[in-house]
Order: structure tokens, then C-alpha cells, then sequence
């Protein structure tokens, strides 16, 4: 029996651990955490370690598929790409590349090649519609950081001897940087840990719990500054050496004395003056947001740049153990000239550019009103790799509509998603583990200056292609060819690694578990703002009409904002919960998997429960303006009275069901996911039929 052991990593979330998977006869048949790699030390979650079953699963599919009037036919690949090609540039012809909207899902975070290829893709093509999960999650983040610093500064919280955690379950979500930061707790390296969340997590039973109301972190943050300047606990030498605008923050953070922030909040005044004391006064300390906890809310933007300010007025930038700025590795870029104007320009115009720096994306929340309202102008055709829209995206009735009413949809993927199920033409891709490709670049996330070969462990499951195969094959046929000349994997990863000062034979026999490809480096000045400077006052925000210091903005629909909606739903609703058993909405369906979290689940505090008749396991409707859907309730003593907390990427309850398109958050374009208004009751009973 042939045995083979293959290092290489996981790409099902944006944490890309590092992997060994053991091959036996040209089978995998394990999979267990590389002990090696920087990020997981040995960590695998449950999704990794049953990567054998969600690769064999019987549900992959396995060829291409078109649907016909009763179903769906299995065809070539020559013709499913045919006919995508055709009606391609039918809609080119018709109405003008514009009207083509490419879009990439989470997977186009990890998967470098898929990403690149679709950018290529749409460049040639000449559409602007590049949309993807970056419109509703994480580059709020990059661009609050960027406005202040003029870079990406990482949080490296394992360094730090405090850390403020926001929104984020590290023992569901990032089991990496858990280990880590369990690990500096056991051994005394960190001292104090501060965990900002409606829900006690278990990294709250190591340090300070703060249960906030949804939505108001901004003016918790707000609150906290009020006390570290009042009291004089700032860092004087960093703020006058590296940042402009302080006078002004100074000025503007007396409206939100503790008392009045309480009172927004429901976090006590005398927690509020503990902690920013807590956090001013030990060093090195690191604010730690979840991944999109901070994102998705009506001022997403600036309660992320709240937190840069924090790092920056207590002097906890480019310090071990604060915020870091490291150097990003250099790779081959397939991207082409940008061209014209995606959707949400007009309405969002920093979200595409600012300082001349170009986004490639377009704002996806707009994309259901391009397609049934022709705002601002129609679009007719969507190819969707690596996402699930029809699921992931907010108000998923009218994202489905939609896509119902394009004249074609072409989907790739390895399982037949509700999204892939209102496609035209669906093309099975290949997983990860069956193809090469570039390790993603660990920096991003994790403040580690490296990255790694990701290699192939199995052959292609029946006839599935890789992602930079189906884009190349389709472009050829478009007539694209010059623009698609890699042949092989190993082609591809050479140009890629061509600029990074790496090689595929270094990453291959010297280094299979991955390397550095810099050396992280403390270097404070270097902040590529208008100003070069920190700037806690942001001229660039001031000139665009919006606000240069954060304020506490209320959620749409709260029981402050909207009291008459309020009494009508009187339950605080906070979507995208998350568990270590599936991303998103991929690997339901895993035996595994499935035995351990067999379905969704609502969690409400036993108070909230009994007050609307409801009791441990009961079936439960949640329903907010928007939409009605049935979910199972599950009471816990951890979760403020007063809210409900459901999962996302369940199709069978889908939390996008409740949620909207509109109102937005007027820089980013996010829409409001984390603190919604709903009523919940008892479901009635099904009756059988007679």
C-alpha cells in the first residue's frame, strides 16, 4: 500500500491553517493539523479534519449540468462552455460588457487563483461588475485602517498583555488564534482580557465580560476615550509625534461622558470607566474585532475606525503586541486596467477609490436593483464561482428574484448550492485538495509574514476542472486566448511567486511546510496618509460629506431609533452567529459534521424565553419587517435578556430571510445584519395531513 503524507493547507475559511494529509493508494483518508505552521501550531478544526468526507461526498457534482424544462441534463464540457460563451456575448452585443456582473463568494478571499482568474476574467470582458463577499464584510475594515494609518496594520493579540475582544468567539470561529492566545493567558504573558459581547463566550470566563446591547459599540468606544483623555492616560509622546487631530478628538469625545454612554450601551458606567482604564494603562494591548461583528451596521465604517483610533491614542501601533504593520508579499498580478464605474459608485464613491488608490469591487447591495430596476443601468448575466448569493447575501427573497430575471446564469461549484440551482449552466469545479496553487499569504489575518505551496493531494473528483482552467477554456472561446496562455498548474504558479522572492521548487523541497518571505519588522512613521501622519481627524472624510471623528449612529430599526416599531417587535435580532462545524453555508451534509450540529438554532436568554411562552428546543418563528422564518430555540443564561441570536448560511433557516438590502452604511455601502428588531413566538404545530 502506497502511504504519502502531503503538506499543504486549508482554504474552507480566511484562516488557512496548515494541514497534512495522509494519501494512501491515491486516497485521502485523513487529514490532521501541521504542527509547523506558524498559524495553527498543529490546530484543526472539526471542518478540517473531516475534509476526507466533504471531498468524497456523494453530493459533489461531478459534471456539467444544463437546465431543461423538467430538470437537469448532464452535458460536455465543449458545450456547457459553448453555450456560456455564446450567451455571453449576446448580452456584450445587446447591452454592453457592463451588463455582465461577476461574483466570487468567501472562497475568492482564500483561493488566490479563483479570485485572480475572475478579475482577469471581467477585465478582458470590459465589465466594471466584479462583486463579491468584500461588499458586506472585512474590507470595511481594510478601509477604516487605511483612511487612518494609510496601511493595513494586523492586531497580533498572542503579543499582548491586553487584549479587547469584539464580537468575536475565538473557540467557534478562530480556533488558531485561540490556541494562541489560550496559550499566552496559561503562561502568564497576558494579563487582562476584556470581551465585548451580548453573549458570555468561554474566553469571557478568563477576564471581563461587558454584555452590550447590539449595535452601540461605537459609543462604548466612545465612552472609553472620554475617560483615557479626561483622566490623562493617553499616550502624549506617540500622539504628538505621530498623529494629527487629537484637539479635535479631545473636544468631540465629551459628549459621551460614562453616564450618557450607559445608558446607550446597557453596559454600567463604572464598567465602562474600569476597562478603559484596563486597556490605557497596560501595555501592549490589542483590540480584537470579529470577522464582520463590527461591519455590518449602519456606521460598520466608523466603529472599525474607532477601534484605530483606540490603538493610536494609547500608543499600542507598530509595537509587538498592538497593531502591525508588516510587509505584504509581492505576487504576479493577472488584474487588467480598470475600466469605468461598478454599480455603487455614485451612491458609495470611497468604497471604489480614494487617495487614488482603486477597489476592483463593486457594491453587490445594489446588484438586485440593477437587475430589476436597471439602476443605474441593467444588467442581464451573472457567473458566480466560490459563493452562495442566493443564501449569504442580505434579503435573499429579492437576491433570488433576481437572479430569476437575468437572461443567464453560469455557477461553478462543487455542490448544487440554492444559488447553483437557479443557474442555467452549473460547471463542477474542483476543491483545494485537487489542484496547486499559491498558499495563501498569512499576513493578512494573522500578522505572519508568510505563505506557502498549497499542492495537489487527490486527482480531480469525476470531471470536475480547476478554477483557472474553466475561466482560461471559456476566454479562449470568447476569442480571449492572448490573455489566457497558462497551460499548466506549475506555469501559473511560477508567475505568481515571480515577483515574492520565492520559488515553486523552494516551496516544494526545501520548504513544503511554508516560509517567511519577510522579516516582521517595529517600525513606527511610516503612514502613507495625505498628511503622513496618524490622522484621528480625517480631512478626506470631512471633504466627502462624511464624519471626520466616529459618532454613535443608532441601528435603523432599535428601541431608541424606532419606538413605535419597537412595540411591535420588541426582541433585538443579531444574525451570523457562527459554529466550528461550517463556514458559511458549505459543509452541510457531512455525516460528521452534521451529527454534531444537525441544525440551526436560535439562542434567547430563559427571561426573554418564558415572556413569549417559549421553552428549551421548541420550534420558534422569528420574524422582523422583512420576513417570517422557523428555527428551533435554545435558551441560555450567557445571552442578554432581551435578544435573539441565529446562525447564517442555513438555507433551511435562512437569517436572510429578515434581513435588508437598505439602509446602508453611507461610506461602505454594508447593509445592517448584527442589530435588527423582530418578534418572536411559538410556532404552531404542522398538522399531518388526514
Amino acid at each position: 500500500m502506497a502511504r504519502e503524507v502531503i503538506k499543504s493547507d486549508c482554504i474552507l475559511c480566511i484562516n488557512s491553517c496548515g494541514i497534512e494529509a495522509i494519501v494512501e493508494d491515491g486516497k485521502l483518508v485523513k487529514v490532521e493539523g501541521m504542527k509547523e505552521h506558524p498559524i495553527s501550531d498543529g490546530v484543526i478544526c472539526p471542518r478540517g479534519a473531516a475534509l476526507p468526507e466533504w471531498v468524497y461526498s456523494p453530493d459533489r457534482l461531478q459534471y456539467p449540468m444544463k437546465k431543461d424544462g423538467t430538470g437537469w441534463e448532464r452535458i460536455s464540457w465543449d458545450e456547457a462552455l459553448d453555450t456560456t460563451a455564446k450567451k455571453l456575448q449576446e448580452i456584450k452585443d445587446k447591452y454592453g460588457a457592463k451588463a455582465l456582473a461577476v461574483y466570487t463568494g468567501s472562497l475568492g478571499t482564500e483561493n488566490i487563483e479563483l479570485a485572480a482568474f475572475a478579475q482577469r476574467f471581467r477585465g478582458v470582458y470590459g465589465t466594471p461588475n466584479l462583486l463579491s463577499v468584500e461588499g458586506n464584510c472585512f474590507r470595511s475594515r481594510i478601509m477604516a485602517r487605511q483612511m487612518t494609518f494609510g496601511g493595513y496594520p494586523i492586531e497580533e493579540p498572542w503579543n499582548s498583555k491586553c487584549i479587547l475582544v469584539f464580537g468575536t468567539n475565538v473557540d467557534n470561529s478562530k480556533v488558531t488564534v485561540g490556541a494562541k492566545i489560550y496559550k499566552a493567558l496559561d503562561e502568564g504573558n497576558m494579563k487582562q482580557v476584556i470581551v465585548v459581547d451580548p453573549k458570555r463566550i468561554p474566553l469571557a470566563d478568563r477576564g471581563i465580560h461587558i454584555k452590550i446591547r447590539p449595535g452601540t459599540d461605537t459609543a462604548l468606544c466612545l465612552g472609553m476615550l472620554n475617560v483615557i483623555i479626561s483622566e490623562g492616560l493617553e499616550d502624549k509622546e506617540f500622539i504628538e509625534k505621530y498623529t494629527i487631530g487629537f484637539d479635535k478628538l479631545r473636544e468631540h469625545v465629551k459628549e459621551y461622558p460614562p453616564e450618557k454612554v450607559s445608558e446607550i450601551t446597557w453596559v454600567p458606567a463604572e464598567d465602562i470607566v474600569k476597562i478603559a482604564r484596563i486597556f490605557a494603562t497596560t501595555k501592549p494591548a490589542s483590540i480584537v474585532p470579529g470577522t464582520c461583528s463590527i461591519d455590518q451596521h449602519i456606521n460598520g465604517f466608523q466603529g472599525n475606525r474607532i477601534h484605530a483610533i483606540m490603538q493610536a491614542v494609547t500608543g499600542n501601533v507598530d509595537v509587538p503586541g498592538g497593531w502591525v504593520s508588516i510587509p505584504f508579499i509581492r505576487l504576479g498580478d493577472l488584474r487588467l486596467t480598470e475600466i469605468s464605474d461598478p454599480i455603487g459608485t455614485k451612491q458609495h464613491p470611497l468604497f471604489r477609490r480614494f487617495w487614488g488608490r482603486t477597489s476592483p469591487y463593486g457594491q453587490q447591495m445594489l446588484f438586485a436593483d440593477a437587475v430589476l430596476k436597471g439602476d443605474p443601468y441593467p444588467i442581464k448575466g451573472l457567473v458566480c464561482t466560490g459563493g452562495n448569493p442566493a443564501v449569504t447575501l442580505p434579503d435573499s427573497p429579492r437576491i433570488r428574484e433576481a437572479m430569476k430575471a437575468l437572461d443567464f446564469v453560469m455557477v461553478a461549484d462543487l455542490f448544487m448550492t440554492d444559488t447553483a440551482k437557479l443557474a442555467d449552466i452549473v460547471l463542477p469545479a474542483c476543491s483545494f485538495l485537487e489542484k496547486s496553487g499559491v498558499g495563501y499569504v498569512y499576513g493578512v489575518t494573522n500578522c505572519i509574514p508568510y505563505a506557502m505551496l498549497r499542492k495537489q493531494v487527490i486527482k480531480p473528483i469525476g470531471e470536475s476542472w480547476p478554477d483557472w482552467k474553466i475561466w482560461t477554456e471559456l476566454g479562449k472561446r470568447m476569442g480571449y486566448g492572448e490573455y489566457f496562455p497558462w497551460e499548466k498548474e506549475e506555469e501559473i504558479i511560477d508567475f505568481f511567486l515571480g515577483p515574492s522572492g520565492l520559488t515553486r521548487e523552494q516551496l516544494t523541497k526545501e520548504h513544503p511546510e511554508g516560509a517567511y518571505y519577510a522579516k516582521k519588522k517595529y517600525i513606527q512613521g511610516r503612514y502613507s496618509t495625505p498628511s503622513k501622519k496618524i490622522e484621528l481627524y480625517s480631512q478626506t472624510l470631512a471633504e466627502n460629506g462624511y464624519d471626520p471623528i466616529p459618532r454613535h449612529v443608532e441601528p435603523s430599526k432599535s428601541p431608541i431609533s424606532s419606538p413605535e416599531l419597537y412595540k411591535k417587535y420588541p426582541v433585538i435580532l443579531t444574525t451570523g452567529s457562527r459554529i466550528p462545524e461550517y463556514t458559511h453555508s458549505q459543509l452541510r451534509g457531512i455525516p460528521t459534521l452534521e451529527k454534531r450540529a444537525p441544525e440551526p438554532l436560535a439562542e434567547i436568554h430563559p427571561e426573554t424565553a418564558k415572556k413569549y411562552g417559549i421553552s428549551d428546543n421548541d420550534m420558534i418563528t422569528v420574524e422582523t419587517v422583512k420576513g417570517k422564518i422557523h428555527i428551533k430555540a435554545r435558551t441560555t443564561e450567557d445571552l442578554l435578556p432581551g435578544i435573539v441570536s441565529i446562525p447564517h448560511g442555513w438555507a433551511n433557516a435562512n437569517a436572510n430571510e429578515l434581513t435588508e438590502l437598505e439602509p446602508r452604511d453611507p461610506v461602505t455601502g454594508y447593509t445592517e445584519m448584527k442589530a435588527l428588531l423582530c418578534r418572536i413566538g411559538k410556532a404552531e404545530p404542522v398538522s399531518k395531513a388526514a
